[in-house]
């Protein structure tokens, strides 16, 4: 790495915040801070979704599954898609139409504003690991780039600046700001990974594509593993991976406030479904560069035979050192801007929203409504940075990051979407009844993926909570199933609970039930 590197990386960390205040202009009011009062245009909220869910787990991590085996991470995007068009068509239309600032402003209407702060602070709290995990991901290049300089900088220091750098654009341009700055900077990392593409395509030897082909490196549906240990396997990609889109994308507040910034209904849905062709245009793009990767090193050395400190690594090491000055700060700078998507915005709107104006039960001017957001934008910010630093100091060497990334998100994301899909399917089902099955769901589910495994050849059921690991082989349950069984167990344990309201019919629901047939 030359100057001319660093400075492109310090020209784009300085810029693009400047950029999205310039764009954004000055915020007047807490509508145009939180939704950019509905008139951001379809394409840009698209390309937003794509920004705000690829991050750095996506162009750092996904390269590294296909480095170390076949492309089947890639059948999952499918069922991404199946579920964004389910939550179109089912849920959209109740956020838009009901002018609401957050997604869980529709179970407060439907239930009570017990049930929403309840899932408010659940995403909050889902929100600050999965991202402080996704901050944490993006110090990985800028200390690679580092150490290429002989500056040994913790990661502690990298994800405080990079906090900072979020932040700026967040507080002062609201919604409008990140969700054109992660336009921007989509744009910017697509165009680094084609750079990448060109260099490698110039370096690898004859009959590499062959090659790969015989190795398997191309196949992307698993029709043979077992569907409930096996991540990749066709049913498990599909349908684990529709639920789990279901619950990203139609119950988390990171993503509902960008569709939320569109004018209407089919805007939002338009911006919805094209995402889901975009994200499955992006995750082969990254995989062919872990193919690419893998022909590169011959895959005749592990990934810890080269001399990194983790897996995720490999990306950002070979942009370093094989890279041509000048293109490797271009494609360090993209991998920064998968990073930058902030999420503040959504974090302070949710707290704003869902659980400040219920604790200082009164109404809340615009005003304060306003001020209360910017300030909590700053708060989640320092505790953003924390976190990205604890996972900074914990994590080693084990699975792709974005593994661990999706693998947060089933704690709570079946709980999310059960509640309102309890709300939508349980004509009778009340506020204590969806509490109890979200309270259930979020503990079975942290008992499933931390304690219980399929053990042994025979996959007998065992229970381990010991931080050493048995000497017999485990088997877990594949984390795109997480979401489904929270989903599932949600909606038994409050249909069974709901029961009990005989000739109960709360206002409204008839509607909602009659367009979930629909779709």
């Amino acid at each position: 790495m030359r100057a001319l590197d660093v400075g492109i990386i310090v020209l784009f960390l300085v810029g693009m915040p400047l950029l999205g205040v310039w764009i954004a202009g000055r915020q007047r009011s807490a509508a145009d801070y939180f939704v950019s009062e509905r008139r951001i245009s379809w394409w840009v909220v698209c390309v937003s979704v794509v920004s705000a869910e690829t991050s750095t787990l996506t162009v750092l991590s996904v390269p590294t599954i296909a480095y170390l085996g076949p492309m089947t991470f890639l059948s999952l995007s499918i069922g991404y898609l199946i579920g964004r068009i389910v939550v179109s068509f089912v849920l959209l239309p109740k956020y838009i139409a009901g002018e609401l600032i957050t997604a869980y402003g529709f179970l407060g209407k439907r239930f009570g504003p017990g049930l929403q702060s309840t899932a408010s602070m659940t995403f909050l709290v889902t929100r600050l690991l999965a991202d402080g995990l996704r901050l944490f991901a993006t110090a990985i290049p800028v200390k690679v780039v580092l150490a290429a300089y002989g500056v040994n900088a913790s990661y502690w220091v990298i994800v405080a600046v990079l906090g900072v750098a979020m932040v700026v654009y967040s507080f002062l341009g609201g919604v409008r700001a990140v969700v054109w700055v992660d336009a921007i900077q989509m744009l910017w990392y697509v165009v680094g990974a084609v750079v990448v593409i060109m260099v490698l395509s110039g370096k690898l030897p004859d009959g590499w594509f062959a090659s790969a082909a015989d190795a398997g490196k191309f196949q992307i549906f698993d029709f043979d593993a077992s569907p409930f240990t096996s991540q990749y396997a066709i049913v498990t990609a599909f349908v684990g991976g529709a639920v789990l889109s279901m619950a990203s994308h139609g119950a988390d507040q990171l993503i509902v406030q960008r569709l939320m910034a569109t004018k209407d209904v089919r805007a939002a849905q338009k911006a919805l479904i094209a995402s889901g062709v975009v994200v499955f245009l992006q995750f082969a793009l990254f995989l062919f560069i872990g193919v690419m990767l893998w022909a590169f090193y011959k895959a005749a050395h592990p990934v810890n035979d080269l001399g990194l400190n983790n897996n995720d690594e490999l990306f950002a090491s070979f942009i370093v050192n094989e890279l041509p000055s000048g293109l490797s700060g271009f494609a360090i700078a993209g991998i920064l801007a998968a990073a930058l998507s902030s999420s503040l915005g959504a974090l302070a709107s949710s707290t704003v929203t869902d659980v400040v104006q219920r604790v200082v039960r009164r109404p809340m001017s615009e005003a304060e409504v306003f001020r209360q957001g910017r300030i909590w934008t700053v708060v989640w910010a320092g505790l953003l940075i924390v976190c990205a630093g604890l996972f900074a100091t914990l994590t080693r060497r084990g699975n792709p990051i974005v593994e661990q990334g999706l693998s947060i998100a089933g704690f709570t994301y079946g709980a999310l979407l059960g509640a309102f899909l309890l709300g939508l399917l349980f004509r009778k089902a009340k506020q204590l009844d969806a509490i109890v099955a979200f309270g259930v769901t979020v503990v079975v589910m942290a008992f499933v993926i931390l304690g219980v495994k399929f053990v042994g050849p025979d996959a007998q059921l065992e229970i381990n909570f010991s931080a050493a690991a048995p000497a017999k082989k485990i088997f877990s349950l594949a984390f795109p199933w997480y979401t489904p069984l929270g989903v599932l167990i949600t909606l038994v344990v409050g249909g069974l609970m709901s029961l009990r309201h005989k000739g109960y019919q709360p206002p409204g629901v008839e509607d909602d039930v009659v367009a979930v047939k629909a779709a």
